[in-house]
């Protein structure tokens, strides 16, 4: 897909004053006798330049090619749009573009150096805190059969979708999804999920429980598409809502060695915060 019109002009807005300032650095200095500008920065600024030249080049190209509409009522396409092209690199069918780029499949950057300054809460740290959900695993959802840990679960609504958690995790889940819904409700509206409690070992593993199995982590996705398990990639809405929750201390498993983009658990760091508060 193109690059959006607004997102090219955003980076020249950006981009000029940098440049400008640039240059009038260059003219003070030469002016009033000033130390003088090494040839690396010269580069940089040159290159500067030619990037703002070329966006505004783009900028003028896309404004040539979109007409406005005379008749909104009628939904008449835009003239370089082909509904039946199909090698058209517009998505098809939709009336907002931007929204659509929600559900983009992107490549996660630097996935390793994510929840930077939160910590995993391992299984043997969760069972140690909270006690072990059911006696026997297996890598289907059982039951909770720990009375104690029972107690603390509750089935609400946080905004957008329903989840049996921890109390506290679902107070935090609300606080998150408010935020969301208040900077980006086009986002918000797009949200789903795939599951949050499921007692059970992780797949693969023996004996080893998930977070799931605790009530700490919950599978989110956008428009309901699932997310490629382990292939580095995810949806841009899910980058977008990383941000959201790693302010409120979640963790997300798009770190994680065995990439899970779709998943956000409670970080050990937020856990130890409940407890010294009496909450779990």
């Amino acid at each position: 897909m193109r690059p959006l019109p607004a997102i090219i002009l955003a980076v020249a807005i950006l981009l000029a004053p940098v440049l400008w300032f640039a240059l009038q650095s260059l003219d003070r200095a030469g002016d009033e006798g000033g130390p003088a500008v090494d040839s690396g920065a010269r580069i940089e600024i040159e290159m500067l330049r030619q990037q703002i030249e070329s966006l505004q080049r783009h900028v003028e190209e896309l404004e040539k090619r979109i007409a406005v509409r005379r008749d909104p009522a009628r939904d008449e396409l835009l003239p370089f749009y082909d509904r039946d092209d199909p090698d058209a690199d517009w998505p098809r069918d939709t009336e907002n573009q931007i929204i659509d780029q929600y559900t983009q499949v992107v490549v996660i950057p630097a996935r390793r150096a994510l929840n930077e300054g939160l910590t995993v809460a391992t299984p043997s740290f969760l069972e140690e805190l909270l006690g072990r959900p059911r006696t026997d695993l297996s890598d289907d959802c059982q039951p909770m059969t720990n009375p104690e840990l029972r107690e603390l679960l509750v089935t609400e609504d946080v905004g957008p979708i329903r989840v049996q958690m921890l109390k506290p995790a679902v107070e935090s889940l609300r606080r998150v999804f408010a935020e969301i819904r208040r900077a980006d409700p086009d986002l918000y509206d797009r949200i789903g999920t795939a599951g949050s409690l499921c007692v059970r070992q992780i797949r693969g593993s023996r004996d080893r429980m998930s977070s799931h199995a605790f009530g700490t982590a919950v599978d989110l996705n956008i428009d309901g598409r699932l997310d490629a398990f382990g292939a580095g990639t995810t949806q841009l809405g899910l980058t977008i809502l990383a941000d959201f929750f790693a302010a409120e201390g979640w963790i997300w498993g798009a770190a994680f060695g065995r990439e899970d983009s779709m998943h956000f658990e409670v970080s050990r760091e937020l856990l130890l915060q409940w407890r010294a508060e009496g909450r779990i």
